[in-house]
């Protein structure tokens, strides 16, 4: 019997999901959990596997398209069926069920039953939208006023289908979502959407926004033109794309202040060539990324309001340390969190973070291990950077980069000598976070990496 594979739900709050590309072909045999194809979320990509085993007889769902979760996007036989034409463009007759999918997904969102909806109607029944539908609607002496009760609470329900993040982007900026255009599925209004209303229109008067009165930020945008044809356009990646938004998201939501901290490592560096070798035979890497992790995480802990944030007008501490570490992919950039690194030593330390750095590169993270993080790590030092001013990862307020280490010649007790050392970036918040706090937070984890304790190894 063949098996309908459907886009999954990756995440409580995730309603969509894109397809990056198919690993498999049509016609192609694959085994159970062998991966089937490649995803992109607003949170995390993913390979996903099969849920059975046999041979890929029809793709629905073509590169590229975004479909609602659970909607079907393949069908696996078990061989015997006649394979059908892969996907290039979306097509009426593979569509109809996606179609019906999604219909049935809007159907729950709008708080109705999809079962009673496909058995309500009887052979031969007069269709909803029908002729005899209408004519009964004017028959009804509120038709006018139910209709705007019905408009109301279709708004009503978009808006409650946005994310959280959405509506708080909204609320900050006073824009009524219920005035927007939504490109999600059913209407939604995604972050996408808020986030080009607000750079299109960032200096109008909020009345006349939302008044209808055309913008001139509305109009079309001239289309760029290259007279020299040697050029190669490509689309974004959905990855970039999301990365783009946030960066945005965090440039207009942050009052980013930077301070930098020069460090000596001297001593990190003599104690890690001295355990290298024990905790390579225990199957861990000592990195000195473990040991910033390490001291960050105290130093969290001495100034919890670092590891805090804003919600609308109060501050929200945090009591657990979910530290993430930013890993650089070909592709773009992902955060997955260490969650609850405070009860970590530093050999879990640096199992953990091989663990996710792996991990995130073979595309195997799960939604919730991108979410919930409380401070980030980032370290384009490895690159050769000397110092970087990294963008805070939303809603966080800090973040800390970490630029190279190396040997450098610095002047100790009115003489010159050469030690191991590297510039710390703190990139912090003032909205909440005052640039005394921020430097106190930094002389903390300079003062610990440069008085290390061996017996923490």
């Amino acid at each position: 019997m063949p098996t309908q594979v459907v886009m999954p739900q990756m995440g409580e709050s995730i309603a969509e999901g894109t397809i990056v590309r198919w690993i498999k072909k049509v016609g192609e045999s694959v085994d159970r959990d062998e991966p089937l194809f490649e995803i992109s979320t607003d949170k995390v990509d993913a390979e996903i596997p099969s849920p059975a085993a046999g041979v890929l007889t029809e793709i629905r769902v073509a590169e590229g398209e975004t479909v609602a979760v659970n909607e079907v996007v393949a069908t696996i036989g078990d061989g015997r069926e006649s394979t059908a034409p892969a996907v290039d463009t979306p097509a009426t007759a593979p569509r109809q069920g996606a179609e019906q999918a999604a219909a049935s997904t809007q159907r729950q969102a709008d708080g109705e039953d999809p079962a009673a909806s496909r058995t309500s109607d009887p052979p031969g029944a007069v269709p909803p939208n029908s002729s005899a539908r209408q004519t009964e609607s004017v028959a009804l002496p509120d038709a006018k006023s139910s209709g705007q009760a019905e408009t109301g609470s279709k708004d009503e329900l978009r808006r409650q289908k946005s994310s959280p993040l959405v509506r708080r982007i909204a609320r900050e900026h006073n824009v009524d979502i219920r005035e927007l255009h939504g490109s999600g599925i059913g209407g939604r209004v995604t972050k996408h959407d808020i986030l080009d209303y607000l750079e299109q229109a960032p200096s109008q008067p909020l009345g006349r926004a939302l008044s209808g009165v055309p913008l001139e930020a509305d109009k079309p945008r001239p289309t760029v033109k290259h007279p020299d044809d040697r050029v190669e356009v490509k689309p974004l990646s959905v990855m970039r794309k999301k990365i783009a938004e946030h960066m945005i998201l965090s440039r207009r939501t942050s009052a980013h202040v930077h301070t930098v901290f020069h460090v000596d490592f001297s001593l990190v560096g003599r104690i890690r060539e001295q355990k290298k070798a024990e905790y390579e035979r225990l199957g861990a890497r000592l990195t000195y990324m473990a040991f910033i992790a390490k001291v960050t995480i105290d130093a969290l802990r001495r100034h919890p309001i670092v590891n805090a944030s804003m919600d609308d007008q109060s501050v929200v501490y945090k009591k657990d340390i979910n530290l993430g570490i930013a890993v650089a992919l070909d592709t773009g950039l992902i955060v997955p969190v260490i969650r609850n690194a405070d009860e970590k030593n530093m050999l879990g330390l640096s199992r953990a973070i091989a663990d996710v750095a792996e991990r995130a590169r073979a595309k195997q993270l799960k939604p919730e291990e991108v979410q919930g993080g409380t401070f980030t790590i980032t370290n384009p030092g490895q690159s050769g950077a000397q110092f970087g001013m990294p963008i805070i990862n939303q809603p966080q307020v800090a973040i800390l980069g970490v630029g190279t280490i190396e040997k450098r010649p610095v002047v100790i007790n009115d003489a010159i000598a050469i030690r191991t050392m590297a510039y710390l970036t703190l990139g912090f918040d003032h909205r909440l976070i005052d640039g005394t706090v921020a430097d106190e937070f930094m002389a903390d984890i300079k003062h610990q990496l440069e008085h290390f304790d061996p017996n923490q190894v």
